[in-house]
Protein backbone atom coordinates (compact mmCIF):
# COMPACT_ATOMS: atom_id res chain seq x y z
CA UNK A 1 0.00 0.00 0.00
CA UNK A 2 1.23 3.31 -1.08
CA UNK A 3 2.72 5.60 1.87
CA UNK A 4 1.49 8.60 0.31
CA UNK A 5 -2.06 7.76 0.41
CA UNK A 6 -1.49 8.19 4.07
CA UNK A 7 -0.18 12.12 3.86
CA UNK A 8 -1.80 15.12 4.46
CA UNK A 9 -1.66 19.08 4.30
CA UNK A 10 -1.71 20.45 8.06
CA UNK A 11 -1.31 24.08 9.13
CA UNK A 12 1.21 25.09 10.97
CA UNK A 13 -0.95 26.89 13.64
CA UNK A 14 -2.88 23.81 14.25
CA UNK A 15 -0.14 22.19 16.00
CA UNK A 16 -0.42 22.42 20.26
CA UNK A 17 2.04 24.17 22.55
CA UNK A 18 0.60 23.70 25.26
CA UNK A 19 -2.46 21.22 26.37
CA UNK A 20 -6.09 22.27 27.04
CA UNK A 21 -7.14 23.70 30.86
CA UNK A 22 -8.48 22.10 32.16
CA UNK A 23 -7.00 18.64 30.70
CA UNK A 24 -10.72 17.63 30.03
CA UNK A 25 -11.54 20.62 28.25
CA UNK A 26 -9.96 19.44 25.26
CA UNK A 27 -12.43 18.94 21.88
CA UNK A 28 -12.89 15.22 21.08
CA UNK A 29 -14.48 14.53 17.54
CA UNK A 30 -16.26 11.70 17.66
CA UNK A 31 -16.56 9.30 14.77
CA UNK A 32 -18.74 6.20 14.36
CA UNK A 33 -19.34 4.22 11.22
CA UNK A 34 -22.19 5.33 9.21
CA UNK A 35 -22.87 8.55 11.26
CA UNK A 36 -22.21 11.98 10.66
CA UNK A 37 -19.05 13.39 12.57
CA UNK A 38 -19.99 15.12 16.50
CA UNK A 39 -18.14 17.40 17.95
CA UNK A 40 -17.77 16.87 21.52
CA UNK A 41 -15.30 17.63 24.27
CA UNK A 42 -13.10 15.33 26.26
CA UNK A 43 -15.13 15.85 29.31
CA UNK A 44 -18.49 14.50 27.84
CA UNK A 45 -16.92 10.97 27.18
CA UNK A 46 -18.71 9.34 29.97
CA UNK A 47 -21.99 9.94 27.51
CA UNK A 48 -20.51 8.28 24.48
CA UNK A 49 -20.45 5.00 26.67
CA UNK A 50 -22.28 2.60 28.31
CA UNK A 51 -22.50 0.89 31.87
CA UNK A 52 -20.14 -2.16 31.54
CA UNK A 53 -17.55 -0.65 29.15
CA UNK A 54 -14.39 -0.81 30.21
CA UNK A 55 -11.44 1.99 29.58
CA UNK A 56 -7.82 0.04 28.91
CA UNK A 57 -4.89 3.34 29.96
CA UNK A 58 -1.29 3.00 29.43
CA UNK A 59 0.42 3.90 33.23
CA UNK A 60 3.61 4.19 31.40
CA UNK A 61 6.10 7.15 33.07
CA UNK A 62 8.12 9.53 31.07
CA UNK A 63 11.58 9.37 32.10
CA UNK A 64 13.84 12.60 31.82
CA UNK A 65 15.70 11.00 28.55
CA UNK A 66 17.37 14.44 27.18
CA UNK A 67 20.88 14.59 28.01
CA UNK A 68 23.59 17.88 27.18
CA UNK A 69 26.99 17.12 28.08
CA UNK A 70 30.40 17.38 25.99
CA UNK A 71 32.74 14.91 24.89
CA UNK A 72 35.85 14.47 26.82
CA UNK A 73 39.16 12.73 26.64
CA UNK A 74 40.53 14.79 22.97
CA UNK A 75 42.04 17.78 22.18
CA UNK A 76 38.17 19.28 21.87
CA UNK A 77 35.06 19.33 23.96
CA UNK A 78 32.17 19.62 21.64
CA UNK A 79 29.00 19.79 23.17
CA UNK A 80 26.97 16.93 22.60
CA UNK A 81 22.90 16.23 22.96
CA UNK A 82 21.67 12.54 23.49
CA UNK A 83 17.81 11.33 23.75
CA UNK A 84 17.90 7.91 25.51
CA UNK A 85 15.59 6.00 23.34
CA UNK A 86 15.27 2.36 24.44
CA UNK A 87 17.04 0.45 27.86
CA UNK A 88 19.24 -2.19 26.68
CA UNK A 89 19.94 -3.80 30.34
CA UNK A 90 21.35 -1.92 34.05
CA UNK A 91 24.08 0.38 32.51
CA UNK A 92 23.32 0.45 28.83
CA UNK A 93 20.48 2.69 26.33
CA UNK A 94 20.28 3.05 22.92
CA UNK A 95 20.06 6.71 21.83
CA UNK A 96 19.97 9.54 19.51
CA UNK A 97 23.06 11.97 19.47
CA UNK A 98 23.55 15.09 17.84
CA UNK A 99 25.89 15.74 16.70
CA UNK A 100 26.75 12.33 16.32
CA UNK A 101 29.61 12.83 13.64
CA UNK A 102 31.34 14.27 16.98
CA UNK A 103 31.40 10.44 18.10
CA UNK A 104 33.12 7.54 17.25
CA UNK A 105 33.26 4.12 18.79
CA UNK A 106 35.13 4.00 22.44
CA UNK A 107 34.38 8.15 23.11
CA UNK A 108 33.24 9.31 26.73
CA UNK A 109 30.33 11.85 26.83
CA UNK A 110 30.26 13.93 30.40
CA UNK A 111 26.64 14.59 30.76
CA UNK A 112 26.11 17.42 33.14
CA UNK A 113 24.30 21.12 33.54
CA UNK A 114 26.56 23.55 33.82
CA UNK A 115 26.09 26.19 36.72
CA UNK A 116 22.96 24.25 37.85
CA UNK A 117 22.64 22.98 41.66
CA UNK A 118 22.20 19.10 41.49
CA UNK A 119 22.93 16.02 43.50
CA UNK A 120 25.40 14.64 40.68
CA UNK A 121 27.81 16.87 39.25
CA UNK A 122 27.75 14.72 35.74
CA UNK A 123 27.57 11.40 34.49
CA UNK A 124 29.89 9.60 31.96
CA UNK A 125 29.15 7.37 29.16
CA UNK A 126 31.29 5.34 26.89
CA UNK A 127 30.10 4.94 22.88
CA UNK A 128 29.71 1.63 23.02
CA UNK A 129 28.71 1.37 19.79
CA UNK A 130 27.51 3.44 16.52
CA UNK A 131 24.83 2.95 13.98
CA UNK A 132 23.09 5.10 11.36
CA UNK A 133 21.00 8.49 11.70
CA UNK A 134 22.78 9.39 15.08
CA UNK A 135 21.72 6.17 16.58
CA UNK A 136 24.32 4.97 19.28
CA UNK A 137 24.72 2.22 22.34
CA UNK A 138 25.88 4.35 25.68
CA UNK A 139 27.09 2.21 28.43
CA UNK A 140 26.76 4.60 31.88
CA UNK A 141 29.53 4.71 34.23
CA UNK A 142 26.71 3.67 36.84
CA UNK A 143 24.06 1.30 36.97
CA UNK A 144 20.57 0.32 38.12
CA UNK A 145 18.92 2.43 40.50
CA UNK A 146 22.13 4.86 40.41
CA UNK A 147 21.46 5.13 36.69
CA UNK A 148 18.00 6.09 37.30
CA UNK A 149 18.41 8.93 40.17
CA UNK A 150 21.67 10.28 37.79
CA UNK A 151 19.42 10.39 34.69
CA UNK A 152 16.34 12.13 36.39
CA UNK A 153 18.25 14.43 37.85
CA UNK A 154 20.57 15.43 35.03
CA UNK A 155 18.34 14.94 32.53
CA UNK A 156 15.13 16.68 31.06
CA UNK A 157 11.65 15.76 29.64
CA UNK A 158 12.11 14.63 25.86
CA UNK A 159 9.03 17.14 24.10
CA UNK A 160 8.33 16.10 20.49
CA UNK A 161 10.61 17.56 18.06
CA UNK A 162 7.44 19.37 16.69
CA UNK A 163 7.66 21.05 20.03
CA UNK A 164 10.56 21.65 21.20
CA UNK A 165 11.96 22.74 17.82
CA UNK A 166 8.89 26.32 18.47
CA UNK A 167 9.81 26.19 22.30
CA UNK A 168 12.16 25.10 25.08
CA UNK A 169 10.46 22.47 28.05
CA UNK A 170 9.88 24.49 31.02
CA UNK A 171 8.34 23.34 34.35
CA UNK A 172 4.93 23.56 32.93
CA UNK A 173 6.14 20.42 31.17
CA UNK A 174 6.92 18.29 33.73
CA UNK A 175 3.34 17.98 35.46
CA UNK A 176 1.68 18.71 31.32
CA UNK A 177 3.44 15.44 29.74
CA UNK A 178 2.38 13.14 31.99
CA UNK A 179 -0.60 11.37 32.61
CA UNK A 180 -3.04 11.20 36.02
CA UNK A 181 -2.14 7.36 35.59
CA UNK A 182 1.82 7.47 35.35
CA UNK A 183 3.40 4.73 37.45
CA UNK A 184 6.17 2.72 35.30
CA UNK A 185 9.22 4.49 34.79
CA UNK A 186 10.29 3.83 31.17
CA UNK A 187 8.51 5.93 28.40
CA UNK A 188 10.61 8.65 26.45
CA UNK A 189 7.12 9.78 25.79
CA UNK A 190 3.90 10.49 26.60
CA UNK A 191 0.76 8.44 25.87
CA UNK A 192 -0.71 11.40 24.64
CA UNK A 193 -4.31 10.24 24.76
CA UNK A 194 -3.57 9.48 28.26
CA UNK A 195 -3.07 13.61 29.09
CA UNK A 196 -6.85 14.57 28.61
CA UNK A 197 -7.91 12.69 32.04
CA UNK A 198 -8.47 14.27 34.85
CA UNK A 199 -9.83 12.49 38.47
CA UNK A 200 -13.11 14.17 37.63
CA UNK A 201 -13.12 12.69 34.54
CA UNK A 202 -12.16 9.58 36.18
CA UNK A 203 -14.80 9.67 38.68
CA UNK A 204 -17.57 10.23 36.23
CA UNK A 205 -16.85 7.22 34.19
CA UNK A 206 -16.85 5.06 37.42
CA UNK A 207 -19.78 6.52 37.92
CA UNK A 208 -21.06 5.79 34.92
CA UNK A 209 -20.39 2.12 35.14
CA UNK A 210 -17.23 2.07 32.93
CA UNK A 211 -14.27 0.40 34.27
CA UNK A 212 -10.51 1.64 34.25
CA UNK A 213 -7.81 -0.78 33.89
CA UNK A 214 -4.13 -0.33 34.08
CA UNK A 215 -1.37 -1.77 31.42
CA UNK A 216 2.48 -0.55 30.87
CA UNK A 217 3.80 0.08 27.22
CA UNK A 218 6.72 2.09 27.48
CA UNK A 219 6.61 4.79 24.29
CA UNK A 220 9.78 5.03 21.88
CA UNK A 221 10.85 7.84 20.38
CA UNK A 222 10.05 5.85 16.88
CA UNK A 223 6.33 7.10 17.63
CA UNK A 224 7.46 10.77 16.16
CA UNK A 225 8.80 9.21 13.11
CA UNK A 226 6.95 9.34 9.80
CA UNK A 227 7.49 6.57 7.31
CA UNK A 228 10.02 7.15 4.62
CA UNK A 229 10.09 4.39 2.31
CA UNK A 230 7.29 4.34 -0.62
CA UNK A 231 5.45 0.99 0.01
CA UNK A 232 4.05 0.65 3.86
CA UNK A 233 5.30 -2.89 3.51
CA UNK A 234 8.99 -1.82 3.75
CA UNK A 235 8.72 -0.02 7.06
CA UNK A 236 10.33 -1.46 10.22
CA UNK A 237 8.18 -0.89 13.33
CA UNK A 238 9.95 0.30 16.25
CA UNK A 239 9.98 -2.44 19.23
CA UNK A 240 8.55 -1.40 22.94
CA UNK A 241 8.36 -3.16 25.86
CA UNK A 242 5.09 -3.73 27.71
CA UNK A 243 2.96 -5.53 29.96
CA UNK A 244 -0.14 -7.17 30.94
CA UNK A 245 -0.89 -8.49 34.28
CA UNK A 246 -2.68 -11.61 34.51
CA UNK A 247 -5.14 -10.01 36.89
CA UNK A 248 -5.97 -7.42 34.12
CA UNK A 249 -6.34 -9.56 31.20
CA UNK A 250 -9.08 -12.01 33.59
CA UNK A 251 -10.81 -8.78 33.93
CA UNK A 252 -10.96 -7.68 30.64
CA UNK A 253 -12.27 -11.29 29.40
CA UNK A 254 -14.38 -11.67 32.30
CA UNK A 255 -15.69 -7.79 31.16
CA UNK A 256 -15.66 -8.67 27.39
CA UNK A 257 -17.85 -12.07 28.06
CA UNK A 258 -21.16 -9.55 29.73
CA UNK A 259 -20.85 -7.57 26.58
CA UNK A 260 -18.87 -4.68 27.66
CA UNK A 261 -16.77 -3.08 24.91
CA UNK A 262 -12.80 -2.39 24.92
CA UNK A 263 -12.27 1.12 25.13
CA UNK A 264 -8.27 1.75 24.54
CA UNK A 265 -7.16 5.25 25.62
CA UNK A 266 -4.62 5.73 23.04
CA UNK A 267 -2.74 3.89 20.19
CA UNK A 268 -0.13 2.67 22.50
CA UNK A 269 -2.91 0.88 24.89
CA UNK A 270 -4.44 -0.60 21.52
CA UNK A 271 -0.68 -1.73 20.03
CA UNK A 272 -0.23 -3.78 22.89
CA UNK A 273 -3.80 -5.08 23.67
CA UNK A 274 -3.44 -6.48 19.94
CA UNK A 275 -0.46 -8.10 21.09
CA UNK A 276 -1.67 -9.92 23.76
CA UNK A 277 -4.91 -11.32 22.03
CA UNK A 278 -5.07 -14.84 20.86
CA UNK A 279 -6.87 -15.62 17.67
CA UNK A 280 -10.08 -16.47 19.25
CA UNK A 281 -9.92 -13.24 21.07
CA UNK A 282 -8.76 -13.96 24.50
CA UNK A 283 -6.18 -11.38 25.92
CA UNK A 284 -3.29 -13.68 27.61
CA UNK A 285 -0.89 -12.01 30.22
CA UNK A 286 1.60 -10.40 28.28
CA UNK A 287 5.43 -9.75 29.36
CA UNK A 288 8.25 -8.30 25.96
CA UNK A 289 8.28 -6.40 23.59
CA UNK A 290 6.22 -5.50 20.77
CA UNK A 291 7.19 -4.31 16.92
CA UNK A 292 3.15 -4.61 15.87
CA UNK A 293 2.33 -2.84 12.62
CA UNK A 294 -1.06 -2.24 12.11
CA UNK A 295 -2.48 -1.03 8.64
CA UNK A 296 -5.59 -0.99 6.75
CA UNK A 297 -6.34 -4.86 6.29
CA UNK A 298 -5.51 -5.87 9.84
CA UNK A 299 -7.80 -7.72 11.73
CA UNK A 300 -8.74 -6.25 14.96
CA UNK A 301 -9.59 -9.12 17.88
CA UNK A 302 -9.59 -7.10 21.37
CA UNK A 303 -10.30 -3.00 20.76
CA UNK A 304 -14.02 -1.90 20.08
CA UNK A 305 -13.83 1.77 20.34
CA UNK A 306 -10.39 4.15 20.32
CA UNK A 307 -9.61 7.65 21.61
CA UNK A 308 -6.71 9.06 20.66
CA UNK A 309 -5.24 12.24 19.48
CA UNK A 310 -4.42 13.85 15.94
CA UNK A 311 -1.08 12.22 14.31
CA UNK A 312 1.16 13.07 12.09
CA UNK A 313 0.91 12.66 7.79
CA UNK A 314 2.55 9.59 6.98
CA UNK A 315 2.87 8.35 9.97
CA UNK A 316 2.03 4.87 11.61
CA UNK A 317 -0.18 6.09 13.85
CA UNK A 318 -2.14 7.31 11.51
CA UNK A 319 -2.14 4.42 9.58
CA UNK A 320 -3.39 2.75 12.42
CA UNK A 321 -6.38 4.86 13.01
CA UNK A 322 -7.14 4.22 9.15
CA UNK A 323 -6.94 0.95 9.82
CA UNK A 324 -9.63 0.92 12.74
CA UNK A 325 -12.15 3.34 11.24
CA UNK A 326 -11.05 3.30 7.39
CA UNK A 327 -9.15 5.09 5.65
CA UNK A 328 -11.65 7.29 3.82
CA UNK A 329 -13.41 8.08 6.71
CA UNK A 330 -9.85 9.24 8.53
CA UNK A 331 -8.97 11.05 5.60
CA UNK A 332 -12.45 13.14 5.93
CA UNK A 333 -12.33 13.28 9.88
CA UNK A 334 -9.22 14.64 9.32
CA UNK A 335 -10.28 17.90 6.90
CA UNK A 336 -13.30 18.19 8.93
CA UNK A 337 -11.02 18.61 11.84
CA UNK A 338 -8.65 20.65 10.38
CA UNK A 339 -11.09 23.04 8.61
CA UNK A 340 -13.20 23.27 12.15
CA UNK A 341 -9.61 24.27 14.22
CA UNK A 342 -9.27 21.38 16.05
CA UNK A 343 -5.57 21.30 18.09
CA UNK A 344 -3.15 18.12 16.86
CA UNK A 345 -0.22 15.78 18.25
CA UNK A 346 0.91 15.20 21.69
CA UNK A 347 -1.06 18.62 23.79
CA UNK A 348 -3.98 18.72 20.90
CA UNK A 349 -7.26 17.31 21.18
CA UNK A 350 -8.45 13.91 20.89
CA UNK A 351 -10.96 11.67 18.39
CA UNK A 352 -13.22 8.99 19.71
CA UNK A 353 -13.05 6.55 17.38
CA UNK A 354 -15.81 3.78 17.01
CA UNK A 355 -14.11 0.80 15.13
CA UNK A 356 -15.49 0.42 11.31
CA UNK A 357 -17.72 -2.55 10.93
CA UNK A 358 -15.47 -2.97 7.78
CA UNK A 359 -12.17 -1.83 6.82
CA UNK A 360 -10.46 -1.83 3.39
Amino acid sequence: MRTDLFDFDLPADRIALRPARPRDAARMLVVQPDAALRDSVVAELPRWLEPGDQLVVNDTKVISAQLKGRRIGRDTEPRIEATLIKRLDGSRWQALARPAKKLSQGDVVRFGHEGRVCLLAHLDAEVEAKGNDGELTLSFSLQGPALDQAIAELGSLPLPPYIASKRAPDERDVSDYQTIFAASEGAVAAPTAGLHFTPALAMALGERGVGIHRITLHVGAGTFQPVKVDDIEAHRMHAEWGTISGDAAAALNAARAKGGRLVAVGTTALRLLESATAEDGTIEPFAGETAIFIAPGYRFRAVDILLTNFHLPRSTLFMLVSAFSGLDTMRRTYAHAIDQGYRFYSYGDACLLFRAKSTP
